[in-house]
C-alpha cells in the first residue's frame, strides 16, 4: 500500500497536465521514497519507467534501447539497438501515446551522466530544439544531491534554466509517517517515530502488528535484519572514510553539538576537517547545522555559530543504542541490550523528537489559521535573554535560554512561547513560568501567546488557568496525534 506524498504526487500531476513539453528533475537523498512515489503517478498512464545501472556507457544504452523498443514505435522494426544517445532519447517522441503525454521517467540519472559526460548536452540540444514545444514529459531522477545541484542545474552546465520543475524530495513528516502504524497508541505512534523518522524504507521494515519494542528487536538489533546494517550499507555507498564519518555521527548522537566539542570527541584534530565531513553529512540528509530561530544572515555565515543535530532519526538511534553496543548484538545478546540499555532511555531519547513533532503540528495549525496569529518564522530558541532574578542587581540578569518552539509574528509585535514535555507525568505551574520568563522582560511591549504540549497532561493549576485565559492554549498528546491535515 502507497502511503502519503500527496503533495509530490500533485506536483507531478499538474505538471502531466500543463500542454507544453515538461523537462521535471526530482531528488533526494537514499531511502526518501522517489522511486516508489514515480511508480505510482506513471500508475494508469502510458509511460516508460528505466532505471539506470552502475554500467558502462555501451551497456547503459543497450538496456536503454531495450525498453524503448518494447513499445510500439516505427524504429522496432528496423533496429535492435540505437546507435547513440540522440537517437534513442529521439525516440521519445515516437511513444504511441495518442494524445497522452509522452511519459518517460529515468531513474538514478547521475549513473547514466556518469557512464557519458555528453548526456546532458544531448538532452539539452533534442529539447531546445524539438522536447519543448512537443507533448512530452521526461523526469530524471537522481539521488546523488550534490552531483544534481551542482553538475546538473548549476549555471554554466547544460541543462540549466531548461528544468521545467524542480522537486528535492525530503523525509515525511510524523503524520504520514504515522500512518503506517494506524493501530499504534498515540505515545507508540510518537516512539516509532522518534526510532525510524520519516523515510520510508525503514518505515516498511517495522511490523505494524509487533509492538515497538518488538520491532525494534527483530528489525533493528537481530544481526542479519535490514535495518542493522542500514547505516553502515549507506555510508560505504556515498562515502569515503567511513571509519572518519562513523566517529562524528557518533558523537553528534551522543550530544555533542558544537563544531569544537565534535571535533574533540571524534579525534578530528582539525575543526576545519570536521567543517568539511558535516558539510558533506549534511549534503547526505543525515545532519543539519541549526540555528536560533531569531538568527541573521550574518550569524548564519559564521562557521563557528548554529549547533549540529542528527535529522535522521534512524541515524541517531542506531548510534546511540546499536553502534555504541554492537559487540554485544554480535554475540546475540539482543534481549539484554534492549531491556538493560534501550528500555530505560526510550522515552527521554524521543523527548527532543517530541518537539520536532510540536513543531509541526503547529506548522499545520497556521495552514488552518487556527493560531491566535500568523507567524513569520518559528523554530527553536538558544541564546541569551534577560530574565527576571530577585538577587540580581535591578532584578535582572543575562542568562542563556532555550525555547523549544517560538513563533515571530510580523515587526516581532506577536510571540507564541511553546514548552514542549514528552515525560511521565505531567506538565506543571512551575514549568509553564519558566516558559513564561523566558522572553518578557526584554520584549515587554509584544503581546505573547503561550502554547504548552504535553505528553502526560496537565496539572489542574494549568488547566484552570488555560480555561481563563486567551493567550494560554494546552495540547495534550491526543490533540497532537490524531490532528487531521
Amino acid at each position: 500500500m502507497f502511503i502519503g506524498r500527496e503533495t509530490e504526487l500533485k506536483f507531478l500531476q499538474d505538471k502531466y497536465n500543463e500542454k507544453r513539453g515538461q523537462l521535471i528533475v526530482l531528488y533526494g537523498r537514499r531511502r526518501v521514497g522517489k522511486t516508489e512515489t514515480l511508480r505510482e503517478f506513471c500508475r494508469h498512464k502510458p509511460h516508460v519507467f528505466f532505471s539506470c545501472t552502475q554500467s558502462t556507457d555501451r551497456v547503459q544504452l543497450a538496456k536503454f534501447s531495450k525498453q524503448i523498443l518494447r513499445e510500439d514505435i516505427p524504429a522496432r522494426q528496423y533496429v535492435s539497438e540505437f546507435a547513440d544517445w540522440e537517437k534513442a532519447f529521439r525516440a521519445i517522441l515516437d511513444l504511441p501515446y495518442g494524445d497522452e503525454k509522452k511519459l518517460i521517467v529515468i531513474d538514478e540519472f547521475p549513473y547514466m551522466c556518469r557512464g557519458n559526460k555528453s548526456i546532458p548536452s544531448i538532452l539539452q540540444n533534442l529539447w531546445d530544439a524539438e522536447f519543448k514545444d512537443s507533448n512530452v514529459m521526461i523526469i530524471l531522477c537522481g539521488s546523488a544531491m550534490s552531483f544534481i545541484e551542482k553538475d546538473l542545474l548549476a549555471e554554466k552546465n547544460p541543462l540549466y534554466g531548461r528544468a521545467t520543475g524542480i522537486y528535492k524530495m525530503n523525509k515525511m513528516g510524523f503524520y504520514d509517517a504515522s500512518r503506517f502504524f494506524p493501530d499504534y497508541s498515540e505515545k507508540d505512534k510518537v516512539l516509532a517515530y522518534a526510532v525510524l523518522g520519516g523515510i520510508p524504507h525503514y518505515l516498511n521494515q517495522f511490523s505494524p502488528e509487533l509492538s515497538v519494542a518488538e520491532n525494534i528487536k527483530r528489525n533493528i538489533l537481530t544481526k542479519g535484519s535490514v535495518l542493522y546494517s542500514e547505516v553502515e550499507f549507506l555510508l560505504h555507498q556515498e562515502l569515503r572514510e567511513t571509519p572518519v564519518y562513523n566517529s562524528i555521527i557518533e558523537a553528534v548522537a551522543l550530544g555533542n553539538t558544537k563544531l569544537h566539542d565534535i571535533s574533540q570527541k571524534s579525534l578530528v584534530d582539525d575543526t576545519s576537517k570536521t567543517s568539511v565531513y558535516l558539510k558533506n553529512l549534511i549534503e547526505l540528509g543525515i545532519i543539519e547545522r541549526e540555528f536560533s530561530v531569531e538568527a541573521g544572515t550574518k550569524e548564519r555565515a559564521n562557521t563557528n555559530r548554529g549547533i549540529y543535530r542528527l535529522t535522521d532519526h534512524f541515524f541517531r538511534f542506531w548510534y546511540a543504542f546499536g553502534f555504541a553496543n554492537l559487540s554485544q548484538l554480535e554475540d546475540g545478546d539482543v534481549e539484554g541490550v534492549y531491556e538493560y540499555l534501550v528500555a530505560p532511555a526510550l522515552h527521554e531519547f524521543a523527548s527532543l523528537v517530541f518537539e520536532d513533532i510540536c513543531r509541526e503540528f503547529v506548522r499545520e495549525l497556521q495552514k488552518k489559521n487556527a493560531l491566535p496569529f500568523r507567524y513569520i518564522k518559528m523554530g527553536r530558541f538558544m541564546g541569551k535573554t534577560t530574565v527576571r532574578d530577585k538577587n540580581a542587581e535591578n532584578g535582572l540578569r543575562i542568562a542563556e535560554t532555550e525555547i523549544d518552539l517560538l513563533g515571530i509574528g510580523r515587526d516581532a509585535k506577536e510571540y507564541l512561547v511553546g514548552e514542549c514535555k514528552f515525560k511521565n507525568s505531567p506538565l506543571y505551574y512551575s514549568e509553564y513560568l519558566d516558559a513564561a520568563a523566558k522572553l518578557t522582560p526584554q520584549k515587554e511591549k509584544a503581546k505573547f501567546y503561550y502554547a504548552l504540549f504535553s505528553g502526560s497532561g496537565f496539572d489542574d493549576k494549568i488547566t484552570a488557568e488555560a480555561a481563563d485565559s486567551e493567550e494560554l492554549c494546552l495540547f495534550d498528546l491526543e490533540t497532537i496525534v490524531n490532528f487531521e491535515k
